[in-house]
């Protein structure tokens, strides 16, 4: 896993840079790191890990909280100056196709931890150490984390990221995503209030 380009993009909300992480450069689906002009890296970096959620991100789906978190995650990025690290693994990892199979299931009454079982997968099949292989090339291992999700604290702390702070992520429920967030909170021991 390296850095294969460096690049700069500007948007509605500001100029980024995005570097692409991948194992070789004709990698169609890279691992992205996005921050504002200005990143210290020497001292405690603000940073957000996110997975990558087609159905939010793009769509602005209800069923979950991942379009706002992402949208409010970078409007911290870039008040203070930090990194978002957009990880290629949709659907908790297990894909968008086995994602929206999930979402049928969901609709049936499972909710979103048994639809993944009935899929035969694990709960959450995400996996966090490339975020610190990307971290670690970017020379920074102090961080504030924002996250409401205590397996990303762990996975970093345990690859050698010494987490400063971790600052939550609240995002308000909706009607369709109440349901979720309470199943995060309650069987996934993320935290929410």
């Amino acid at each position: 896993m390296q850095k294969q380009v460096h690049s700069s993009i500007p948007t509605s909300s500001g100029h980024w840079y995005i570097d692409a992480y991948a194992d070789h450069e004709s990698e169609p689906m890279p691992h992205l790191v996005i921050y504002p002009p200005g990143l210290d890296t020497t001292g405690v970096v603000t940073v957000r890990v996110h997975s990558e959620c087609f159905t939010g991100d793009v769509l602005g789906s209800q069923r979950c909280d991942c379009g706002p978190q992402l949208e409010r995650s970078l409007e911290v990025i870039s008040k203070e100056k930090g990194v978002l690290i957009y990880l290629r693994q949709e659907g908790r990892g297990i894909g968008l196709i086995n994602k929206l199979k999930a979402y049928n299931l969901q609709d049936e009454g499972f909710n979103t931890i048994d639809a993944n079982h009935q899929l035969g997968f694990e709960t959450d099949e995400r996996e966090y150490h490339v975020a610190t292989l990307i971290l670690k090339d970017m020379g920074i291992t102090r961080i504030k984390l924002l996250t409401n999700n205590p397996e990303k604290v762990t996975s970093l702390e345990r690859d050698g990221i010494e987490i400063v702070d971790r600052l939550p992520l609240m995002i308000e429920p909706t009607e369709d995503s109440i349901e979720y967030l309470r199943v995060k909170r309650d069987l996934m021991g993320h935290f929410l209030d």
